[in-house]
């Protein structure tokens, strides 16, 4: 593969981050993205540019015409730019560390019911100190 398509594909993933971003994270110049945010409200719309994830499939499949060298390599293209904003979003949050959530039973055993992700440092996990740290989601 050529040097092009490596500076075109590392091109294309940093903008699809940040263009994701933007319209996910940010207000925007002059609020003008959390203005359009409010205003698409609990719609499709408005529920589609609160998800990163689901928003940067939608920013990658445009972009995906700019790495590609052949057009079966779309879809791959696609996915591939889309995974890479996810992980570079992922970088900058807190680790997320995830604890059982257990209940005893009537007859006195413990069941494990769901999983509760904080985030954090580990040691702060570790030491049992998850005060002060927010779930995930939230």
């Amino acid at each position: 593969m050529s040097g092009v398509f490596w500076a075109r594909l590392v091109l294309a993933i940093l903008a699809t981050w940040r263009v994701t971003h933007l319209l996910s994270s940010e207000d925007g110049p002059a609020d003008l993205i959390v203005r359009v945010r409010a205003r698409l409200g609990n719609g499709v719309a408005g529920k589609l540019m609160d998800c990163f994830q689901c928003l940067s499939l939608w920013i990658a499949l445009p972009l995906a015409f700019f790495v590609i060298q052949r057009p079966p390599d779309l879809l791959l293209t696609w996915l591939a730019l889309s995974g890479a904003a996810c992980l570079l979003e992922r970088i900058g949050q807190e680790p997320v560390f995830i604890q059982p959530i257990s209940q005893t039973t009537e007859g006195g055993t413990d069941v494990e019911l769901l999983r509760s992700e904080t985030r954090g440092s580990q040691e702060s996990f570790l030491a049992g100190d998850n005060a002060g740290h927010h779930t995930a989601g939230n």
